[in-house]
């Protein structure tokens, strides 16, 4: 499994053939295929390439909606 800084997290934002990872309570998570996820954008209301930690609590997901998404590393500081 592979570790991530924020910077090189920021790197993965789905934009010009990027692939795009988000960042979840220390896990980084592959939302490349996602249709939710189009172009590192989801819903227009998050980007890709961030951690999403803090932005979760103002999302009408729960925890469990990231149990169904591929895990490829860990975010390091």
């Amino acid at each position: 499994m592979e570790e991530f800084t924020k910077e090189e997290l920021a790197k993965f934002n789905g934009k010009d053939g990027a692939k795009c990872y988000i960042a979840y309570q220390g896990k980084v998570y592959d939302v490349t295929e996602s249709m939710l996820w189009d172009d590192g954008d989801h819903q227009g209301m998050h980007e890709a390439g961030i951690d999403l930690t803090e932005e979760m609590d103002d999302s009408p997901h729960d925890d469990d909606v990231m149990e169904e998404i591929t895990v490829v590393g860990t975010l390091i500081d």
